[in-house]
């Protein structure tokens, strides 16, 4: 079985294919392939896992599978999420495992051209263009297009 990557769904001629789930994280926009999205959640108990990277927040129980929880901010050199604030989930299955993606707000389905994609900017932050495929420029602000396989490639980042 393949893993699916970010690159085939922005290759393929799929309908939903250019669909991006959008989420926000410390005010930026980020967008996620609808392909690869299993669930959206609301906040949720978390169980923390021993000697687990800083990137791991837990694990959680979802429907009797057990799920690996990232903290996305953390995963991205962001600083942590203020004292209070409650955060999302979304649920991303990568080579038949399920993990959790913490975020701070789930926003909508856009569905953008492919003509409009483009290269990371050299100015990006070297943490996002590791696991980035690219941006789309909206009117308000830069979507950062999130390539699922590096996000989750914990060993990279623990090395780094």
């Amino acid at each position: 079985m393949s893993t699916p990557t970010m690159v085939t769904a922005l290759e393929s001629n799929h309908p939903a294919a250019n669909g991006f789930v959008t989420m926000t994280i410390a005010g930026q926009l980020f967008g996620i392939s609808v392909l690869q999205v299993q669930d959206v959640l609301g906040p949720q108990r978390l169980t923390k896992v021993p000697l687990a990277p800083a990137e791991v927040a837990g694990s959680l129980n979802l429907r009797g599978r057990i799920v690996t929880a990232i903290d996305v901010r953390t995963r991205l050199g962001m600083p942590p999420r203020p004292e209070g604030m409650t955060g999302m989930s979304v649920v991303v299955d990568l080579g038949g495992e399920l993990y959790s993606l913490l975020i701070d707000q789930v926003g909508e389905v856009l569905t953008m051209d492919k003509e409009n994609f483009e290269a990371n900017p050299p100015t990006l932050d070297p943490r996002w263009r590791e696991v980035s495929r690219g941006i789309y420029r909206l009117k308000e602000q830069l979507m950062v297009v999130i390539d699922i396989n590096q996000l989750l490639n914990l060993s990279r980042s623990v090395a780094a």
